[in-house]
C-alpha cells in the first residue's frame, strides 16, 4: 500500500467530513461556506450521493469508523426516502443517482426508483428542467449518459445487475434512444439533446454528454438483457465516432463541440467528461458486449490509442491557461488517473498523477483540499470543493484506491472498464 497517497486521502476525507452539515438531513456544499442546493442534495455529482461512492473506497482499504457508519446510514435512509417524489431521473442527481449511492452502500439496488422511473416516463422519455425555450423547443427531451436517456438505460442495467427488475425500464429507455438516432453515412449518431428540439446544429461526441456516452449505454444493456439490435446500434455509433476522431500520431481524440465555438480556449479536452479518458470506457463497453472491431481498428488498439493521448497530450502539467488547471473527476487529474488505474493502463503514469495530486493539497485545518483555477474568471483561483465530482470526496477516492494500487471499486460509471472485470 502507497502510504503517501493513503495519508493525504484520509486527510483530504477528514476535511471534507468537517464541511458536512446535520440538520435533520445531510448536506454537502459545494465549497465551505457555500449554501448547498436543495435540488443536488442527495445526488452523486454533488451531494450526499458522492460521499456514499468515497466510503465504498474507503471500505476497500479499511473498516469504515463509527462516525463513517452513522453517516453511510444517514445517506442511504435519505436517499430511499426521497424516491418516492422524486422527478428527476439522472445519473447524477436523480433516481438512477439513488441506484448509483444504495449499491455502493452495499445495499440491494432499490425497485422503489425503477418504479418511480417508470411512472415518470413518457411517450419519448424523461422530462426535464434546464433546456428550454429559446435556445430548446418546449418539451425538449435529453439523449445523453449524464443527464438523459443514455443514463437511465445504465441504471437499469446496473439494478438489474444488483437484483431489481429494471427489464420494462431497459426497454423503455433503449426504445426512446433508437427512436432519437441520426442515421448518418459512417453509422448512427445522437447528440445530447435530439435536433428536433434544437436549432443549433452542435454536438459534444464523447462521454458524458454525447455519442460515446450513448452507444456505451447500448452495448452494456445490449449485453445485459440479451439484445443484440442494441449492441448494433452502438456498434454504429461507434463506428461514427471514429470518422469525427484525430488518430494522428497512434492516438484517439475527438472534439471538444462540433462545430467548434468562437470561444472555445481548447479544440480538445482530455478528461473523463469530453476526453479520451471517459471516452476510452466506450471500446471497453463493445468488448464486453461481444464486439472486437470496429471498421479495421480493434478495441483494444482504440483503448490504446485513447490512453496514448491522455500519456502524450501533456497533462498534468499546467501548460498555459486554461490547460490543465482542473483537479477534479469530471474535468482534471483524479478522473483520468481513475480510468487508467481501473484498466491497469499505464500504472506508473496513473501513480504520477497521483503524486501530483498529492503535491497539490492545499493544507486546511485538520486536513487538505484542492483549489482549481478558472482563467477567465476575475478571481482565478476558486474555492475549494467538497464533493465527488469536482471536490476533495472524489480526490480522496481517487487517492484511497491509488494508495492500494489496484481498479477502482465497481460502480454504475466503471465497473465494465475495470482491470478485474
Amino acid at each position: 500500500m502507497d502510504e503517501t497517497c493513503g495519508r493525504t486521502a484520509e486527510s483530504a476525507w477528514r476535511w471534507v467530513l468537517d464541511q458536512v452539515r446535520y440538520d435533520g438531513s445531510v448536506w454537502v456544499p459545494p465549497s465551505p461556506g457555500a449554501e448547498p442546493d436543495p435540488a443536488h442534495r442527495d445526488g452523486m455529482h454533488e451531494g450526499a450521493g458522492g460521499l456514499a461512492l468515497t466510503l465504498a473506497e474507503i471500505r476497500a482499504v479499511r473498516p469504515w469508523t463509527a462516525r463513517e457508519r452513522g453517516l453511510a446510514d444517514a445517506i442511504g435512509e435519505q436517499v430511499t426516502a426521497g424516491i418516492a417524489t422524486s422527478t428527476d431521473h439522472s445519473l447524477f442527481h436523480g433516481l438512477v443517482s439513488a441506484i448509483g449511492t444504495l449499491t455502493a452502500l452495499g445495499e440491494p439496488a432499490p425497485d422503489a426508483a425503477v418504479a418511480r422511473m417508470l411512472e415518470l416516463a413518457g411517450p419519448d422519455g424523461w422530462p426535464q428542467t434546464f433546456a428550454g425555450p429559446p435556445r430548446y423547443r418546449d418539451g425538449a427531451r435529453v439523449s445523453d449518459v449524464v443527464l438523459g436517456t443514455a443514463g437511465v438505460l445504465l441504471g437499469a442495467v446496473w439494478a438489474r445487475r444488483h437484483g431489481a427488475r429494471a427489464d420494462e425500464l431497459a426497454e423503455v429507455a433503449a426504445g426512446v434512444l433508437l427512436a432519437e438516432r441520426e442515421e448518418v453515412p459512417s453509422g448512427l449518431n445522437w447528440r445530447m439533446v435530439p435536433p428536433r428540439f434544437s436549432p443549433v446544429e452542435r454536438q459534444l461526441p464523447n462521454f458524458s454528454h454525447g455519442l460515446a456516452g450513448v452507444a456505451t449505454s447500448l452495448a452494456l444493456a445490449g449485453a445485459e438483457f440479451g439484445r443484440p439490435e442494441w449492441v448494433a446500434a452502438a456498434l454504429d455509433g461507434a463506428r461514427h465516432l471514429v470518422t469525427l476522431a484525430d488518430l494522428s500520431g497512434g492516438g484517439f481524440r475527438a472534439p471538444l463541440r462540433i462545430p467548434r465555438l468562437d470561444d472555445d480556449f481548447e479544440e480538445y479536452s482530455y478528461n473523463w467528461c469530453h476526453g479520451p479518458a471517459g471516452t476510452s470506457l466506450l471500446w471497453k463497453a463493445l468488448e464486453h458486449a461481444g464486439v472486437f472491431e470496429v471498421d479495421g481498428l480493434t478495441t483494444a488498439e482504440l483503448h490504446r490509442r485513447c490512453v496514448r493521448t491522455l500519456r502524450t497530450c501533456g497533462l498534468p502539467e499546467r501548460l498555459w491557461p486554461g490547460f490543465w488547471d482542473n483537479d477534479g473527476r469530471c474535468c482534471g487529474t483524479a478522473g483520468v488517473g481513475a480510468v487508467l488505474l481501473d484498466a491497469g493502463a499505464e500504472p506508473e503514469f496513473a501513480r504520477h498523477l497521483a503524486d501530483v495530486l498529492v503535491d497539490r493539497a492545499v493544507p486546511d485545518g485538520d486536513g487538505v483540499c484542492w483549489r482549481f483555477v478558472e482563467h477567465r474568471a476575475e478571481e482565478p483561483l476558486l474555492p475549494p470543493g467538497v464533493g465527488w465530482m469536482q471536490g476533495a470526496a472524489g480526490i480522496a477516492a481517487f487517492l484511497f484506491q491509488a494508495s492500494r494500487g489496484g481498479p477502482g471499486v465497481p460502480r454504475m460509471d466503471n465497473w465494465w472498464a475495470t482491470d478485474s472485470h
